[in-house]
């Protein structure tokens, strides 16, 4: 499955800019404080999928403040059409997803171009904000057949306190502080021979749901 046309990222001066805004103003505001940034991949010749919990419209900004790579984002669809937002998230690498839908074959395309152009994708397998109590929703297997397809790794992160910053139910951010953890690397293993495609899946995403979430339990 490959794209048509060449993927169209923006300036690498404009994306540093964003990091050190996301970075400067998470710190000050919100206090976000990073864990085990050595994990980040420096010298990574393929994609990278980022795959994290969900508790803020904040969170890509935050998580990828101190990833230094070209990026592709999934957004929510809706979110193209608010005023100015639209525009910008579109400018910054993003394409829109229905998340009641999930993975389609467009979003699927979008996912596999990006990642075998060697671009770092966000995918927050949620779909969702979290709710006050901050914990993890069901994870939807798309991240992991895409990563699996794409034949690159997961950089599992979670995200913890963010539910008390802007979670769903809440009309407005309030600051608080945020921790953000990086953890290993994760290599999909191909499913078995005799092992159901949908199976694997399920099993690989439960296994990255239990790492995202355990530092959520501490």
């Amino acid at each position: 499955m490959k794209n048509s046309a060449p993927i169209k990222y923006a300036p690498p001066i404009v994306i540093d800019a964003a990091r050190y805004i996301s970075y400067a103003a998470g710190k000050i505001l919100w206090r976000v404080r990073y864990h085990d940034k050595q994990n980040i991949p420096k010298n990574l010749d393929s994609g990278l999928l980022i795959v994290a919990n969900h508790q803020t419209y904040f969170d890509p900004f935050w998580i990828c403040a101190p990833i230094r790579r070209k990026y592709r984002f999934m957004a929510w669809d809706k979110a193209f059409d608010w005023f100015l937002v639209g525009w910008l998230i579109k400018y910054l690498g993003s394409f829109p997803v229905d998340t009641r839908r999930g993975t389609t074959k467009s979003v699927l395309r979008e996912s596999l171009g990006a990642l075998r152009d060697g671009a770092t994708l966000l995918i927050f397998p949620e779909g969702a904000r979290s709710f006050p109590d901050g914990k993890l929703q069901e994870f939807k297997t798309g991240a992991v057949r895409i990563a699996l397809e794409a034949g690159v790794p997961i950089l599992p992160v979670t995200v913890k306190g963010a539910n008390r910053v802007w979670s769903q139910t809440m009309k407005r951010p309030k600051f608080r502080k945020v921790e953000i953890f990086y953890h290993p690397l994760f290599h999909i293993p191909k499913p078995a021979e005799n092992e159901d495609y949908r199976r694997h899946l399920e099993k690989i995403t439960a296994q990255i749901a239990e790492i995202i979430g355990a530092k959520l339990d501490e």
